[in-house]
C-alpha cells in the first residue's frame, strides 16, 4: 500500500511543479503541456511498482459503467467543442463588447454587468471557455478606460468558477462525479440550483466589498465595434448547443446516453462546418481554430489519474479515507475536504480521487457527498492558483499584459472570497436535500 501511496503523492507534487514552474516543453517546434507527461509517468511507476493487478486496470478503462473514465472526457471534450467554435466566431467577445457599451456609466454598473454576463455564459457553456474569451478582452478594454483591471478579473474569474456548478456541463469535474454516480441532467440541477444561487450571490458581494473603493474611480471608455463576420454559421453553432443541451436535460427520459449525445453534436456541428466550407471554398478557419483549441491534453491526463486511482482503490488508500471522514455530517467534510484537497492536488485528480472515495463508502454518503465534492472543486478553484487548471490558464494570460498577480494576491481573494461562498454553497446544498 505505502508504495502505491509515495508514488502517488511524488506525482502529484510534480505536477504541480510542473504546472508552476516548467508549463510547457518544447521540442522543435511543438510545445506540450508537461503535467500530463508527469502524470503518465507516475501512472506507469503506480502499475510496475505499485502491486496492482494490471488486467484489472484495463478493464476499468473499457468498462460499459457510468465511472468509465473514456465516455466522461468524450462528454466534456464534445461539450468544449461546441463552446470554443462559438469562441472562434466571436461571439463572446461580441456579447462582451455589448455588455462594455451598456455599462459606460459607471465601475459599479461595469462590475455587475460583467459578472452576470459572465455567471449566464458559463452556465450554458464551460468555466475554462469563458475565462479564455473574456481574460484578454478585459486587460484590453481596463488599459483602454486607465482603471485597475484585477476587481473585473477577479469576478469573472470567481463567477465563472461559482456558476458552473450550475449544469453538469459547466466543469469537467461535474462531469466526471456525477456521471461516475450516475446522476442524470437534470437529477444534477435539482441539487445544484441553490448551492450555485447561494454561491453566486455571496462570492458577488464579497467581491463588490473587497473593491468598492476601486471601482467608486471615474470610468472613461471608449467601446470598439465587434462584428460577426459569419453569422450563419454562428447560428449552427448556436443552434447545435441549444439543442444538445435540450437533449442533455431529457437524456435519461428517453434512453440516451450523454456522452453518445453530445458526441453526435460535435460531430453533426463539425460536418456542417466542413460542408458549408466546400460550397463556400473557403478555408474553414473557425472549424480549424477550434480542433486546434481542444484541450487534447486532458485525455491523458484524466486517464492517467484514473490509473492510479485504482491502483490506490485496490491498496485500500481510498476505503481508508472514506473511513476517516465517516458518514456523519457528509455535507460538511466532503465540501471542506474536497476543497482544500484540490489546492493540493488540483481539482481534477481530486474529483477521480473522491469518487473513489465515495464508491468506497458503500453509499453511506450519497448524494449529498457526491454534491459537496462538485462544490468543492469549483469553489476551491479560486483559493489558490493551484486550485484548477483555469488558475494557471488565468494567471499566464494576465501576466503577457504585464499585470503583477502572484500567489499571495491569488490567496487574498480566496481568503475574502472563497471560503465565505464554500460555506454559502454548501448551505444551499443542505437545504437541497431537506427539500428533495
Amino acid at each position: 500500500m505505502w508504495a502505491s501511496v509515495i508514488i502517488c503523492c511524488i506525482t502529484c507534487v510534480l505536477m504541480i511543479c510542473a504546472i508552476l514552474f516548467f508549463p510547457k516543453l518544447k521540442i522543435g517546434k511543438v510545445k506540450l503541456d508537461t503535467y500530463w507527461l508527469i502524470t503518465i509517468l507516475g501512472a506507469v511507476c503506480a502499475l510496475l511498482f505499485g502491486g496492482a493487478d494490471v488486467h484489472k486496470v484495463g478493464k476499468a478503462l473499457i468498462a460499459d459503467t457510468a465511472i468509465n473514465p473514456l465516455k466522461i472526457l468524450v462528454l466534456f471534450l464534445s461539450m468544449t467543442i461546441l463552446s470554443i467554435y462559438l469562441d472562434e466566431l466571436g461571439f463572446f467577445r461580441y456579447l462582451a463588447n455589448v455588455v462594455l457599451k451598456r455599462a459606460r456609466t459607471g465601475q459599479k454598473k461595469l462590475f455587475f454587468y460583467l459578472y452576470v454576463t459572465v455567471s449566464v455564459l458559463t452556465v450554458f457553456t464551460s468555466n475554462d471557455i469563458i475565462i479564455l474569451a473574456f481574460t484578454p478582452f478585459i486587460c484590453y478594454f481596463a488599459k483602454n478606460a486607465k482603471i485597475n483591471p484585477i476587481p473585473y478579473l477577479a469576478a469573472e474569474f470567481v463567477a465563472a468558477n461559482t456558476w458552473s456548478m450550475m449544469l453538469i456541463i459547466g466543469n469537467p469535474t461535474n462531469v466526471y462525479l456525477a456521471t461516475a454516480s450516475g446522476i442524470g441532467f437534470l437529477g444534477y440541477m435539482k441539487y445544484s440550483l441553490f448551492p450555485t444561487l447561494f454561491g453566486g450571490l455571496v462570492a458577488f458581494f464579497a467581491l463588490y466589498l473587497l473593491f468598492r473603493k476601486k471601482l467608486a474611480e471615474p470610468l472613461q471608455a471608449e467601446t470598439e465595434e465587434v462584428v460577426i463576420e459569419d453569422k450563419p454559421l454562428l447560428w449552427v453553432g448556436l443552434i447545435h448547443l441549444a439543442v444538445c443541451t435540450v437533449l442533455l436535460a431529457i437524456s435519461s427520459y428517453v434512453g440516451l446516453q450523454m456522452w453518445i449525445v453530445a458526441a453526435c453534436f460535435a460531430g453533426s456541428l463539425l460536418l456542417c462546418t466542413a460542408v458549408v466550407s466546400l460550397v463556400r471554398k473557403r478555408k474553414p478557419v473557425a472549424l480549424l481554430g477550434c480542433l486546434k483549441r481542444t484541450p487534447y491534453a486532458l485525455v491523458p491526463f484524466v486517464l492517467s489519474m484514473f490509473v492510479m486511482i485504482v491502483v490506490l482503490s485496490d491498496a485500500g488508500v481510498t476505503a481508508r479515507i472514506a473511513k476517516i471522514l465517516g458518514t456523519n455530517l457528509s455535507i460538511l467534510k466532503y465540501g471542506v475536504a474536497s476543497f482544500f484537497a484540490s489546492n493540493l492536488i488540483n481539482n481534477i485528480p481530486m474529483s477521480v480521487l473522491f469518487s473513489s472515495v465515495i464508491e468506497a463508502s458503500g453509499g453511506a454518503v450519497g448524494l449529498p457527498a457526491v454534491f459537496a465534492t462538485v462544490i468543492g472543486s469549483n469553489v476551491g478553484a479560486f483559493f489558490t492558483p493551484i486550485g484548477a487548471l483555469a488558475g494557471i490558464m488565468w494567471g499566464s494570460i494576465i501576466s503577457k499584459h504585464d499585470l503583477k498577480f502572484g500567489y499571495l494576491d491569488f490567496l487574498k481573494i480566496g481568503v475574502a472570497v472563497a471560503i465565505p461562498t464554500l460555506f454559502a454553497s454548501l448551505g444551499g446544498l443542505w437545504l437541497a436535500t431537506a427539500i428533495f
